[in-house]
């Protein structure tokens, strides 16, 4: 692209009408291949292209042939039955999924001749200024051109939980939200150059799930045909010496040789997985490939993520510890209203701040008249409530020196995983530029908030340990945040949190690192991969959960990849399974159903393995006894 064509968007006006033509002509737009699901070529392609159905196939061709009745025909219908269900049921798991994207499909809004707009993500093109307002999500890889207060969660990118402050010339990465703030990013990479969409490119490559059950089925159906050949041929040369028509011949050949092929048994496998995906389907559980079901019930690991998984969406305060004269009644009432007050002193709280909300309405008499916004820069907030004063909110590292016992006794509190604020008065005016001095705060109480855990999820980690499968807790958060969750969750070795950041490169050394611990934090997306690996490397069958863009390689790789409904549309295009409520509590009956289905079909397999072995030796008795009986008339 020409530099004169690069430096054109005003940062007041953005693009003419004209200049965004030019770059829809040059393909500089941010259409790229849609990441919901697969498609409908590679669904057909996965029921109709297997083994069974080229060895029915050529039988039931051969029948055509012979130019056999109707009725002696009627057995390849087991082709279109078998390779039906499947199509089905993933088309509609295809289509459920798609509309579940439609539904939160991001909206930006660019501004283009001096008027701001909401246009389609592919609509976006190169070198739009597209203006972030909160909750937006960022649909392009671009810098920040301006910034009120802007901070964006990157955690489907990276894992973390905590908001990344944005100031000028910072990077906007495609996949973050808004969560904060507001501002103006310039678009500079769109379509397959966006970060977001390189990620999830490799995931898109086509892949199938591997069945055990089935692979045994056909493994059977390919090592049997190894027998069909030579025997069907001496059928069918038997036959001739019998009769000279050799239309009857084929055909009865045709016959005899369907026996020895277990099609009742890969019907009976189809149906039953697809009965149990109906039943799964009314628990809010999508599974988008069939043999899916399966793979449930043989999984022994479970990889999962702390934030969506074990924990509620957002925060709660758990405990307000008063500091000073703030234990007396009086004191204590009014620190709960300041707390309130700054509660609602933000239209667009952060997280933390919306905990303090909830936990602490707001109450009459307290009006906001100064405003410090949160930043992460600072890590505080602040705000004035007219003869009230000021009070201040933020980390006690950016606000106590150290040495002081009230940051030593945050520290302490921290070491639980939870998360530790301070909640002070200030006797000077707060300005955002100016760093408050040690005797401008007068520390009131220490908030402490955490992320909620669900109430279900130590019944479901105690449901998986006790049927003999390992859990792996592969966060990006801090190591001792996802130990802390880990332990409430009642997960062995929660106490004892790994950090990623010093995993080793080699696979077997990984492998060894995954066999001593547990719970694993700053985890790199590039390491979840690596982990799943590792494990898979030592013979065990992984199950992977995920939301973020971050966990599609690895969900891709996993033996079984799980995403939350509400997760990235990329993470659902991948996964087997697809959580619509982000409920892990259904995990259980999920696998209790994989394993009723399975231990179903091997029950009745051996009465179809027996059916095809004797119909074998039948057929192998039928030639020698007619080829002799012909040569003793001879």
């Amino acid at each position: 692209m020409s530099e004169q064509m690069r430096g054109i968007a005003d940062p007041t006006t953005g693009l003419t009408t004209e200049e965004v033509a030019e770059r829809v002509a040059a393909g500089l737009t941010n259409d790229a291949p849609d990441p919901r699901s697969r498609t409908l070529s590679n669904i057909i392609r996965a029921n109709t292209l297997t083994s069974f159905n080229l060895v029915i196939g050529s039988l039931w061709a051969l029948m055509f042939i012979a130019r056999a009745p109707l009725q002696d025909s009627l057995f390849g219908l087991v082709i279109v039955f078998n390779s039906g269900i499947g199509i089905i049921q993933e088309y509609r798991a295809k289509r459920t999924l798609e509309q579940l994207s439609l539904v939160g499909e991001a909206r930006p809004m660019v501004r283009r001749n001096g008027v701001d707009a909401e246009v389609r993500p592919a609509e976006v093109v190169q070198d739009d200024l597209i203006v972030l307002r909160l909750g937006d999500q960022v649909v392009v890889d671009g810098a920040v051109v301006s910034s009120e207060g802007l901070e964006c969660d990157e955690s489907l990118l990276t894992g973390e939980a905590d908001p990344v402050d944005k100031h000028p010339g910072d990077e906007a990465r495609s996949g973050s939200f808004v969560v904060a703030g507001h501002g103006l990013m310039r678009a500079e990479r769109v379509g397959l150059d966006a970060y977001a969409t390189q990620l999830t490119a490799e995931a898109r490559k086509f892949s199938t799930t591997s069945s055990e059950l089935m692979g045994s089925i056909m493994k059977f159906v390919r090592t049997i045909t190894w027998v069909l050949i030579p025997l069907g041929i001496l059928l069918f040369v038997s036959q001739l010496r019998a009769s000279p028509d050799w239309q009857a011949a084929l055909s009865g050949t045709v016959a005899g040789v369907v026996t020895m092929v277990p099609e009742g048994l890969v019907l009976l496998t189809s149906i039953a997985m697809a009965v149990a995906v109906v039943r799964l389907g009314q628990k809010h559980v999508l599974v988008q490939e069939m043999p899916a079901v399966e793979v449930l019930a043989r999984v022994d690991v479970v990889c999962v993520d702390k934030t969506g998984t074990l924990t509620q969406p957002g925060m709660a305060v758990t405990d307000l510890v008063p500091l000073g004269n703030s234990s007396d009644s009086a004191e204590l009432a009014e620190l709960v209203e300041a707390l309130g007050a700054l509660g609602a002193s933000e239209d667009s709280p952060n997280p933390t701040l919306g905990a303090v909300a909830t936990a602490y309405p707001s109450v009459a008499g307290w009006e906001t008249t100064a405003l410090v916004p949160f930043s992460s820069a600072r890590k505080w907030s602040a705000a004035e409530f007219g003869e009230r004063g000021w009070w201040v909110f933020g980390a006690p590292e950016m606000l106590l020196p150290e040495g002081d016992p009230i940051r030593s006794r945050a520290e302490d509190l921290a070491r639980t995983g939870s998360r530790v604020l301070l909640f002070a008065r200030a006797s000077v005016g707060v300005v955002p530029s100016v760093e408050l001095g040690v005797g401008d705060l007068r520390p009131e109480a220490l908030v402490v908030i955490d992320q909620r855990l669900r109430p279900d999820a130590a019944e479901t980690v105690a449901y998986f340990l006790s049927q003999g499968v390992s859990i792996k807790v592969i966060s990006g958060d801090n190591p001792l945040t996802v130990g802390a969750i880990a332990a409430q969750a009642g997960i062995p070795g929660g106490d004892n949190a790994f950090d990623a950041r010093h995993l080793p490169d080699d696979r077997e050394a990984l492998a060894d690192v995954l066999a001593e611990y547990s719970v694993f934090g700053r985890v790199s997306p590039a390491q979840k991969r690596a982990m799943v690996g590792a494990l898979q490397s030592r013979g065990h069958t992984v199950a992977m959960t995920g939301d973020g863009v971050n966990d599609v390689l690895a969900l891709k790789d996993a033996d079984l990849g799980i995403a939350m409904g509400s997760g990235a549309g990329a993470t659902r295009a991948v996964a087997q399974i697809v959580l619509l409520n982000d409920a892990f509590s259904v995990m259980p009956s999920v696998v209790a159903e994989g394993r009723r289905v399975l231990g179903n079909i091997e029950r009745v397999s051996d009465l179809f393995l027996t059916k095809s072995f004797y119909a074998a030796i039948l057929s192998f008795l039928t030639v020698f006894f007619t080829l002799t009986n012909i040569y003793q008339v001879e």
